[in-house]
């Protein structure tokens, strides 16, 4: 059998401790905001995209590398961490995941996309069932950095 492999975003969003998260209606798990990259599109402004239509907020990507002007090249915000996601038996995504900011804990997503969002402090984030492994290290980090 021959894997597929999309590439995805995902946004660890932070606002005063905590997190956003929503339950996949699939999956069945608590995941950050996030989806697919289209055609042609970079992979930040799909996090734009993404965050825009599943909570209705207008983040500010948190950009880990120094700025220094790199003339006529246009510098890029690199991913926190970039993660190979079995989805499937023979799909996988390449995740691209981001953190931000935000200042507020206010949400308008649109309709017909995430359902159920909710802000998770680091405590509940630890004893939250029906979340991967992946998404607490990354949220838990972002907690920390992003205080």
């Amino acid at each position: 059998m021959e894997t597929t492999r999309e590439f995805t975003v995902s946004i660890i969003i932070v606002y005063k401790g905590k997190v956003l998260l929503h339950m996949h209606k699939k999956m069945n798990k608590w995941l950050p905001v996030g989806g697919h990259i289209e055609k042609n599109e970079l992979p930040e402004d799909a996090a734009l995209r993404q965050v825009k239509e599943e909570s209705g907020l207008d983040v500010a990507l948190y950009n880990p590398d120094t700025q220094i002007d790199m003339g006529d090249s246009r510098r890029l915000i690199r991913p926190m961490r970039i993660l190979l996601e079995d989805i499937e038996k023979g799909h996988q995504h390449i995740d691209s995941v981001y953190y931000a900011t935000i200042n507020s804990f206010t949400l308008c997503p649109q309709s017909g996309e995430a359902v159920e969002l909710k802000w998770f402090a680091a405590e509940e984030i630890n004893t939250l069932a029906n979340v991967p492994k992946n998404v607490k290290i990354c949220a838990l980090e972002a907690i920390g950095l992003l205080k």
